[in-house]
Protein backbone atom coordinates (compact mmCIF):
# COMPACT_ATOMS: atom_id res chain seq x y z
CA UNK A 1 0.00 0.00 0.00
CA UNK A 2 1.14 3.47 -0.95
CA UNK A 3 2.28 6.15 2.14
CA UNK A 4 -0.44 8.55 2.89
CA UNK A 5 0.96 11.16 1.36
CA UNK A 6 2.50 9.26 -1.91
CA UNK A 7 0.57 10.14 -5.34
CA UNK A 8 -2.45 8.13 -6.31
CA UNK A 9 -1.93 5.83 -9.19
CA UNK A 10 -4.63 5.89 -12.18
CA UNK A 11 -7.87 4.02 -10.56
CA UNK A 12 -7.18 1.69 -13.23
CA UNK A 13 -4.16 0.59 -12.52
CA UNK A 14 -5.20 0.56 -9.02
CA UNK A 15 -8.21 -1.41 -9.05
CA UNK A 16 -5.66 -4.18 -11.58
CA UNK A 17 -3.38 -4.16 -8.79
CA UNK A 18 -6.04 -4.83 -5.92
CA UNK A 19 -7.65 -7.83 -8.42
CA UNK A 20 -4.45 -9.62 -8.81
CA UNK A 21 -3.76 -9.27 -5.07
CA UNK A 22 -6.91 -10.77 -4.15
CA UNK A 23 -6.53 -13.34 -7.10
CA UNK A 24 -3.16 -14.58 -5.17
CA UNK A 25 -4.80 -15.04 -1.66
CA UNK A 26 -8.24 -17.22 -2.90
CA UNK A 27 -8.99 -20.92 -3.17
CA UNK A 28 -7.54 -21.94 -6.54
CA UNK A 29 -10.20 -22.16 -9.06
CA UNK A 30 -12.62 -19.62 -7.23
CA UNK A 31 -10.61 -16.73 -7.68
CA UNK A 32 -11.62 -16.25 -11.84
CA UNK A 33 -15.82 -17.45 -10.46
CA UNK A 34 -15.62 -14.83 -7.64
CA UNK A 35 -14.04 -11.99 -9.32
CA UNK A 36 -15.52 -11.94 -12.84
CA UNK A 37 -17.63 -9.32 -14.06
CA UNK A 38 -16.22 -7.00 -11.56
CA UNK A 39 -15.44 -3.30 -12.15
CA UNK A 40 -14.61 -0.26 -10.30
CA UNK A 41 -16.56 2.52 -10.59
CA UNK A 42 -15.70 5.12 -7.78
CA UNK A 43 -12.70 4.94 -4.82
CA UNK A 44 -12.65 8.12 -2.93
CA UNK A 45 -13.34 9.34 0.52
CA UNK A 46 -12.78 6.12 1.91
CA UNK A 47 -15.40 4.66 -0.24
CA UNK A 48 -15.26 2.17 -3.00
CA UNK A 49 -17.90 0.88 -5.02
CA UNK A 50 -17.47 -1.51 -7.42
CA UNK A 51 -20.31 -2.86 -10.41
CA UNK A 52 -21.26 -6.53 -10.90
CA UNK A 53 -23.12 -8.03 -13.94
CA UNK A 54 -25.88 -9.34 -11.52
CA UNK A 55 -27.44 -10.33 -7.79
CA UNK A 56 -25.87 -13.60 -8.21
CA UNK A 57 -22.60 -12.17 -9.03
CA UNK A 58 -22.77 -9.52 -6.13
CA UNK A 59 -23.50 -12.15 -3.67
CA UNK A 60 -20.71 -14.63 -4.68
CA UNK A 61 -18.45 -11.49 -4.56
CA UNK A 62 -19.04 -10.00 -1.49
CA UNK A 63 -19.28 -13.58 0.34
CA UNK A 64 -15.53 -14.30 -1.07
CA UNK A 65 -13.45 -11.34 -2.09
CA UNK A 66 -15.14 -8.52 -0.50
CA UNK A 67 -13.24 -7.25 1.87
CA UNK A 68 -9.42 -8.51 0.34
CA UNK A 69 -10.72 -5.75 -2.57
CA UNK A 70 -11.84 -3.24 -0.06
CA UNK A 71 -8.06 -3.64 1.99
CA UNK A 72 -5.85 -3.60 -1.77
CA UNK A 73 -7.58 -0.93 -2.83
CA UNK A 74 -6.76 0.98 0.42
CA UNK A 75 -4.34 3.74 0.59
CA UNK A 76 -3.88 3.30 4.37
CA UNK A 77 -2.00 0.55 6.07
CA UNK A 78 -4.41 0.16 9.80
CA UNK A 79 -7.95 0.95 7.37
CA UNK A 80 -9.63 -0.90 4.76
CA UNK A 81 -11.91 1.06 2.50
CA UNK A 82 -16.06 0.66 2.46
CA UNK A 83 -17.27 -1.29 0.00
CA UNK A 84 -20.41 -1.56 -1.43
CA UNK A 85 -20.86 -4.03 -4.80
CA UNK A 86 -23.57 -2.70 -6.66
CA UNK A 87 -25.35 -5.48 -9.11
CA UNK A 88 -25.99 -2.77 -11.70
CA UNK A 89 -26.10 -3.55 -15.61
CA UNK A 90 -26.13 0.18 -16.65
CA UNK A 91 -25.25 3.80 -15.32
CA UNK A 92 -23.95 4.27 -11.24
CA UNK A 93 -25.10 7.47 -9.91
CA UNK A 94 -22.45 9.47 -8.64
CA UNK A 95 -21.42 8.16 -4.50
CA UNK A 96 -21.64 10.24 -1.77
CA UNK A 97 -18.62 10.09 0.10
CA UNK A 98 -18.55 8.41 2.73
CA UNK A 99 -21.90 7.17 2.61
CA UNK A 100 -23.22 3.49 2.18
CA UNK A 101 -26.47 3.99 -0.74
CA UNK A 102 -28.21 1.01 1.15
CA UNK A 103 -28.13 3.35 4.53
CA UNK A 104 -31.46 5.44 3.95
CA UNK A 105 -34.44 5.13 5.97
CA UNK A 106 -36.41 3.22 2.89
CA UNK A 107 -34.06 0.33 4.00
CA UNK A 108 -34.81 0.93 7.86
CA UNK A 109 -36.70 -1.79 9.41
CA UNK A 110 -38.78 -0.05 11.97
CA UNK A 111 -39.88 -1.56 15.19
CA UNK A 112 -40.45 -1.09 18.47
CA UNK A 113 -36.91 -1.00 19.85
CA UNK A 114 -36.17 1.73 17.03
CA UNK A 115 -39.16 3.82 17.11
CA UNK A 116 -38.14 6.83 18.80
CA UNK A 117 -34.73 7.33 17.19
CA UNK A 118 -36.33 7.03 13.73
CA UNK A 119 -38.94 9.41 14.43
CA UNK A 120 -36.35 11.60 15.95
CA UNK A 121 -33.95 11.49 13.09
CA UNK A 122 -36.76 11.78 10.72
CA UNK A 123 -37.37 15.34 12.14
CA UNK A 124 -33.70 16.06 12.09
CA UNK A 125 -34.04 15.35 8.63
CA UNK A 126 -36.93 17.66 7.94
CA UNK A 127 -35.59 20.54 9.99
CA UNK A 128 -31.98 20.54 10.57
CA UNK A 129 -30.54 22.51 13.13
CA UNK A 130 -34.27 23.42 14.57
CA UNK A 131 -36.10 20.00 15.61
CA UNK A 132 -33.17 18.55 17.89
CA UNK A 133 -29.84 19.93 17.88
CA UNK A 134 -27.42 17.73 18.63
CA UNK A 135 -29.32 14.63 18.05
CA UNK A 136 -27.41 11.68 19.83
CA UNK A 137 -28.01 8.20 19.59
CA UNK A 138 -26.85 5.58 20.99
CA UNK A 139 -27.14 1.39 21.09
CA UNK A 140 -24.66 -1.40 21.28
CA UNK A 141 -23.01 -2.49 18.01
CA UNK A 142 -24.55 -3.37 15.17
CA UNK A 143 -28.46 -2.27 16.15
CA UNK A 144 -28.58 0.19 13.65
CA UNK A 145 -27.22 3.65 14.60
CA UNK A 146 -24.99 4.23 11.88
CA UNK A 147 -27.47 3.06 9.21
CA UNK A 148 -29.80 5.41 10.92
CA UNK A 149 -26.95 8.59 10.81
CA UNK A 150 -26.04 8.03 7.15
CA UNK A 151 -30.06 7.95 6.46
CA UNK A 152 -30.42 11.04 7.89
CA UNK A 153 -27.24 12.85 5.54
CA UNK A 154 -29.18 11.00 2.18
CA UNK A 155 -32.53 12.40 2.90
CA UNK A 156 -30.72 16.18 3.71
CA UNK A 157 -28.75 15.51 0.36
CA UNK A 158 -31.54 14.26 -1.37
CA UNK A 159 -33.19 17.79 -0.85
CA UNK A 160 -30.32 19.81 -1.02
CA UNK A 161 -27.14 18.30 -3.00
CA UNK A 162 -25.73 21.98 -2.38
CA UNK A 163 -25.28 21.16 1.65
CA UNK A 164 -21.91 20.47 3.03
CA UNK A 165 -23.01 17.07 4.88
CA UNK A 166 -20.00 16.03 6.56
CA UNK A 167 -19.86 12.59 7.86
CA UNK A 168 -16.61 10.48 9.50
CA UNK A 169 -15.74 8.15 12.07
CA UNK A 170 -14.51 8.96 15.59
CA UNK A 171 -11.38 7.56 14.62
CA UNK A 172 -11.23 9.51 10.88
CA UNK A 173 -11.33 12.77 12.85
CA UNK A 174 -8.97 11.76 15.14
CA UNK A 175 -6.61 10.67 12.59
CA UNK A 176 -7.19 13.37 10.52
CA UNK A 177 -6.16 15.65 13.37
CA UNK A 178 -3.38 14.24 14.61
CA UNK A 179 -2.34 14.03 10.87
CA UNK A 180 -2.53 17.85 10.57
CA UNK A 181 -0.84 18.24 13.58
CA UNK A 182 1.71 16.49 12.18
CA UNK A 183 1.57 18.47 8.91
CA UNK A 184 1.50 22.05 10.21
CA UNK A 185 -2.20 22.17 8.37
CA UNK A 186 -4.42 22.79 11.20
CA UNK A 187 -6.19 25.73 9.88
CA UNK A 188 -7.36 23.09 7.32
CA UNK A 189 -8.70 20.64 9.32
CA UNK A 190 -10.37 23.60 11.22
CA UNK A 191 -11.23 24.47 8.21
CA UNK A 192 -12.40 20.83 6.73
CA UNK A 193 -14.73 20.80 10.06
CA UNK A 194 -16.41 24.34 10.62
CA UNK A 195 -17.83 25.02 7.31
CA UNK A 196 -20.42 22.31 7.68
CA UNK A 197 -23.92 22.36 7.28
CA UNK A 198 -24.32 19.40 9.13
CA UNK A 199 -21.67 16.93 11.01
CA UNK A 200 -22.29 13.50 11.78
CA UNK A 201 -19.70 11.71 13.65
CA UNK A 202 -20.35 7.59 14.13
CA UNK A 203 -18.68 5.87 17.51
CA UNK A 204 -18.54 9.18 19.86
CA UNK A 205 -17.16 7.42 22.54
CA UNK A 206 -13.92 7.00 20.98
CA UNK A 207 -12.91 9.97 22.12
CA UNK A 208 -12.91 8.77 25.89
CA UNK A 209 -9.68 9.09 26.93
CA UNK A 210 -8.20 11.41 24.34
CA UNK A 211 -8.23 15.35 25.98
CA UNK A 212 -6.35 16.66 23.11
CA UNK A 213 -8.70 15.67 20.51
CA UNK A 214 -11.74 16.32 23.03
CA UNK A 215 -10.38 20.23 23.78
CA UNK A 216 -10.41 20.63 19.64
CA UNK A 217 -14.01 18.76 19.79
CA UNK A 218 -15.37 21.26 21.90
CA UNK A 219 -14.37 24.07 20.51
CA UNK A 220 -15.55 22.88 17.15
CA UNK A 221 -18.78 21.72 18.50
CA UNK A 222 -19.41 25.39 19.48
CA UNK A 223 -18.68 26.72 16.57
CA UNK A 224 -21.28 24.56 14.73
CA UNK A 225 -24.10 24.97 17.45
CA UNK A 226 -23.58 28.48 17.52
CA UNK A 227 -24.24 28.55 13.64
CA UNK A 228 -27.16 26.59 14.15
CA UNK A 229 -25.89 23.76 11.95
CA UNK A 230 -27.05 20.54 12.74
CA UNK A 231 -25.15 18.03 14.76
CA UNK A 232 -25.41 14.45 14.75
CA UNK A 233 -23.42 12.04 17.20
CA UNK A 234 -23.83 8.01 17.77
CA UNK A 235 -22.68 6.48 20.36
CA UNK A 236 -22.55 2.50 22.86
CA UNK A 237 -23.88 4.39 25.30
CA UNK A 238 -25.48 7.55 27.09
CA UNK A 239 -23.84 10.53 27.06
CA UNK A 240 -23.33 9.97 30.87
CA UNK A 241 -22.21 6.68 30.25
CA UNK A 242 -19.58 6.97 27.98
CA UNK A 243 -15.75 6.89 30.20
CA UNK A 244 -13.37 9.44 30.03
CA UNK A 245 -15.28 12.41 28.42
CA UNK A 246 -15.08 15.48 29.68
CA UNK A 247 -18.04 17.03 31.72
CA UNK A 248 -18.49 19.81 29.43
CA UNK A 249 -18.94 17.68 26.65
CA UNK A 250 -21.30 15.56 28.25
CA UNK A 251 -23.37 18.56 29.03
CA UNK A 252 -23.04 19.70 25.31
CA UNK A 253 -24.55 16.19 23.64
CA UNK A 254 -27.36 15.96 25.99
CA UNK A 255 -28.37 19.20 24.55
CA UNK A 256 -30.85 18.14 22.15
CA UNK A 257 -32.48 14.77 22.24
CA UNK A 258 -31.03 11.70 23.00
CA UNK A 259 -32.47 8.44 21.99
CA UNK A 260 -31.75 4.77 22.71
CA UNK A 261 -32.08 1.87 20.18
CA UNK A 262 -32.60 -1.75 22.19
CA UNK A 263 -32.25 -4.88 20.40
CA UNK A 264 -34.21 -5.61 18.13
CA UNK A 265 -37.72 -8.13 18.72
CA UNK A 266 -37.82 -11.22 17.30
CA UNK A 267 -40.53 -10.55 14.80
CA UNK A 268 -38.62 -7.03 13.84
CA UNK A 269 -35.63 -9.50 13.15
CA UNK A 270 -37.59 -11.71 10.96
CA UNK A 271 -38.35 -8.69 8.85
CA UNK A 272 -34.68 -7.55 8.92
CA UNK A 273 -33.81 -11.12 7.66
CA UNK A 274 -36.39 -10.49 4.83
CA UNK A 275 -35.61 -7.15 3.89
CA UNK A 276 -31.63 -7.89 3.59
CA UNK A 277 -32.49 -10.38 1.47
CA UNK A 278 -34.82 -8.87 -1.10
CA UNK A 279 -32.49 -5.74 -1.28
CA UNK A 280 -29.96 -8.52 -3.05
CA UNK A 281 -32.47 -9.90 -5.15
CA UNK A 282 -33.41 -12.56 -3.32
CA UNK A 283 -37.24 -13.94 -1.61
CA UNK A 284 -36.09 -16.38 1.25
CA UNK A 285 -38.59 -19.30 2.16
CA UNK A 286 -40.83 -18.80 5.70
CA UNK A 287 -38.69 -21.98 7.33
CA UNK A 288 -35.25 -20.07 6.16
CA UNK A 289 -35.95 -16.43 7.41
CA UNK A 290 -36.96 -18.37 10.69
CA UNK A 291 -34.13 -20.40 10.69
CA UNK A 292 -31.49 -17.27 10.16
CA UNK A 293 -33.11 -14.82 12.80
CA UNK A 294 -33.21 -17.77 15.02
CA UNK A 295 -29.59 -18.39 14.41
CA UNK A 296 -28.04 -14.97 15.32
CA UNK A 297 -27.85 -12.48 18.47
CA UNK A 298 -29.51 -9.41 18.58
CA UNK A 299 -26.69 -8.13 16.23
CA UNK A 300 -28.01 -6.69 12.79
CA UNK A 301 -24.99 -6.78 10.93
CA UNK A 302 -24.03 -10.17 12.18
CA UNK A 303 -28.02 -11.03 11.40
CA UNK A 304 -26.50 -9.72 7.67
CA UNK A 305 -23.67 -11.22 7.44
CA UNK A 306 -25.71 -14.48 7.99
CA UNK A 307 -28.17 -13.79 5.01
CA UNK A 308 -24.95 -12.82 2.62
CA UNK A 309 -23.29 -15.78 4.23
CA UNK A 310 -26.48 -17.84 3.02
CA UNK A 311 -26.83 -16.29 -0.64
CA UNK A 312 -22.87 -16.36 -1.44
CA UNK A 313 -22.93 -19.97 -0.76
CA UNK A 314 -26.14 -20.43 -2.54
CA UNK A 315 -24.63 -18.81 -5.70
CA UNK A 316 -21.06 -20.39 -5.76
CA UNK A 317 -22.70 -23.34 -5.60
CA UNK A 318 -26.03 -23.48 -7.52
CA UNK A 319 -28.07 -24.71 -4.78
CA UNK A 320 -31.43 -23.76 -4.19
CA UNK A 321 -32.09 -22.21 -0.73
CA UNK A 322 -34.66 -24.51 1.12
CA UNK A 323 -34.07 -25.36 4.87
CA UNK A 324 -31.09 -28.19 4.80
CA UNK A 325 -29.15 -25.41 2.78
CA UNK A 326 -29.88 -23.05 5.37
CA UNK A 327 -28.73 -25.78 7.99
CA UNK A 328 -25.56 -26.50 6.66
CA UNK A 329 -24.55 -22.94 5.93
CA UNK A 330 -25.79 -21.84 9.50
CA UNK A 331 -24.89 -24.59 11.63
CA UNK A 332 -27.34 -25.55 14.25
CA UNK A 333 -27.97 -25.54 18.04
CA UNK A 334 -26.39 -22.45 20.32
CA UNK A 335 -22.37 -22.53 19.38
CA UNK A 336 -21.96 -19.91 21.30
CA UNK A 337 -22.75 -22.26 24.51
CA UNK A 338 -20.51 -24.65 23.21
CA UNK A 339 -17.78 -22.53 22.83
CA UNK A 340 -18.20 -21.62 26.19
CA UNK A 341 -18.09 -24.61 27.88
CA UNK A 342 -14.50 -25.50 25.81
CA UNK A 343 -12.92 -22.57 25.97
CA UNK A 344 -11.16 -21.36 29.09
CA UNK A 345 -9.65 -17.66 29.19
CA UNK A 346 -6.35 -18.63 30.19
CA UNK A 347 -6.05 -20.44 26.69
CA UNK A 348 -7.20 -17.34 24.57
CA UNK A 349 -4.61 -15.16 26.39
CA UNK A 350 -2.20 -17.70 25.35
CA UNK A 351 -3.10 -18.14 21.63
CA UNK A 352 -3.57 -14.42 21.10
CA UNK A 353 0.37 -14.02 22.96
CA UNK A 354 1.26 -16.22 20.34
CA UNK A 355 -0.10 -15.18 17.54
CA UNK A 356 1.08 -11.06 18.34
CA UNK A 357 4.56 -12.48 19.43
CA UNK A 358 4.11 -11.70 23.34
CA UNK A 359 4.10 -13.23 25.87
CA UNK A 360 1.07 -13.39 28.46
CA UNK A 361 2.95 -11.30 31.03
CA UNK A 362 2.85 -8.52 28.07
CA UNK A 363 -0.65 -8.48 27.69
CA UNK A 364 -0.84 -8.22 31.38
CA UNK A 365 1.26 -5.56 32.01
CA UNK A 366 1.04 -1.88 32.32
CA UNK A 367 2.75 -0.94 28.95
CA UNK A 368 0.80 0.93 26.40
CA UNK A 369 2.81 0.52 23.00
CA UNK A 370 0.50 0.83 19.69
CA UNK A 371 1.58 -2.82 18.99
CA UNK A 372 0.92 -4.32 22.44
CA UNK A 373 -2.24 -2.73 23.33
CA UNK A 374 -4.11 -3.54 19.83
CA UNK A 375 -3.10 -7.36 20.90
CA UNK A 376 -4.62 -6.77 24.04
CA UNK A 377 -8.07 -5.35 22.55
CA UNK A 378 -8.23 -8.66 20.63
CA UNK A 379 -7.53 -10.84 24.06
CA UNK A 380 -9.86 -8.94 25.75
CA UNK A 381 -12.64 -8.78 22.88
CA UNK A 382 -12.04 -12.57 22.67
CA UNK A 383 -12.02 -13.28 25.82
CA UNK A 384 -15.87 -11.67 25.96
CA UNK A 385 -16.86 -13.89 23.12
CA UNK A 386 -15.38 -16.96 23.35
CA UNK A 387 -15.90 -17.25 27.53
CA UNK A 388 -18.38 -15.19 28.39
CA UNK A 389 -16.63 -13.84 31.32
CA UNK A 390 -17.51 -10.39 32.77
CA UNK A 391 -16.27 -7.16 32.59
CA UNK A 392 -14.99 -7.47 36.03
CA UNK A 393 -13.26 -10.88 35.45
CA UNK A 394 -11.35 -10.25 32.32
CA UNK A 395 -10.34 -7.03 33.73
CA UNK A 396 -8.59 -9.07 36.65
CA UNK A 397 -6.87 -11.27 33.72
CA UNK A 398 -5.22 -8.17 32.17
CA UNK A 399 -3.43 -6.82 35.36
CA UNK A 400 -6.39 -5.80 36.99
CA UNK A 401 -8.07 -3.31 34.07
CA UNK A 402 -11.41 -1.75 35.35
CA UNK A 403 -14.20 -2.32 33.34
CA UNK A 404 -14.86 0.45 31.35
CA UNK A 405 -11.26 0.02 30.37
CA UNK A 406 -12.21 -3.67 29.03
CA UNK A 407 -15.41 -2.30 27.24
CA UNK A 408 -13.59 0.56 25.86
CA UNK A 409 -11.05 -1.89 24.22
CA UNK A 410 -14.14 -4.62 23.69
CA UNK A 411 -16.49 -1.86 21.25
CA UNK A 412 -13.19 -0.97 19.76
CA UNK A 413 -12.61 -4.32 18.21
CA UNK A 414 -16.09 -5.10 17.68
CA UNK A 415 -16.59 -1.53 15.81
CA UNK A 416 -13.03 -2.91 13.81
CA UNK A 417 -14.77 -6.23 12.71
CA UNK A 418 -17.84 -4.80 11.76
CA UNK A 419 -15.68 -3.06 8.88
CA UNK A 420 -14.04 -5.95 7.68
CA UNK A 421 -10.48 -5.82 6.40
CA UNK A 422 -7.50 -6.69 7.75
CA UNK A 423 -8.79 -6.88 11.91
CA UNK A 424 -11.49 -8.89 10.64
CA UNK A 425 -9.77 -11.20 9.11
CA UNK A 426 -7.30 -11.31 11.74
CA UNK A 427 -9.95 -11.96 14.76
CA UNK A 428 -11.63 -14.28 12.83
CA UNK A 429 -8.64 -16.23 11.97
CA UNK A 430 -7.98 -16.80 15.97
CA UNK A 431 -11.13 -17.72 17.00
CA UNK A 432 -11.40 -20.49 14.43
CA UNK A 433 -7.92 -21.35 16.18
CA UNK A 434 -9.05 -21.29 19.37
CA UNK A 435 -12.42 -22.92 19.12
CA UNK A 436 -10.75 -25.51 17.13
CA UNK A 437 -7.86 -26.21 19.59
CA UNK A 438 -10.38 -26.44 22.83
CA UNK A 439 -12.77 -28.54 20.30
CA UNK A 440 -10.09 -31.30 20.09
CA UNK A 441 -9.35 -31.16 23.46
CA UNK A 442 -12.61 -31.52 24.06
CA UNK A 443 -12.99 -34.68 21.82
CA UNK A 444 -10.16 -36.34 23.80
CA UNK A 445 -11.45 -35.89 26.68
CA UNK A 446 -14.31 -37.60 26.02
CA UNK A 447 -12.83 -40.66 25.09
Amino acid sequence: MAPENAPQQPLAERWQRAVAAAEAQLPEGGAAESLSGLECISCDSGRLVVRANDDASRDAAEGRCGELLAWAMSDRDDRPLRLEIVAAPGPIAPARPGLNERYTFANFVIGPSNRLAHAAALAVSDAPGEAYNPFFVHAGVGLGKTHLLQAVCHRLLERDPNLYVLYASCDEFQSRYFSAIEAGRLDEFRDWTRRADVLAVDDIHFLSQRERTQEEFFHFFNSLYNAHRQIILSSDSAPAEVPSIEERLVSRFRWGLVAEIEPPTFETTLEIVRRKARERGHELPDDVVQMVASSESANIRETEGAVIKLLGYAALMGAEIDAAVAAEVLGSGDSRVRRDRLVSLDEVQRAVADFFEFSVADLQSKSRARSLARARHVAMYLVRELTGASLKETGGHFGGRDHSSVKYACDKVASQVARGGSPAAVVDELKRAIVARAGRRGDRGSL
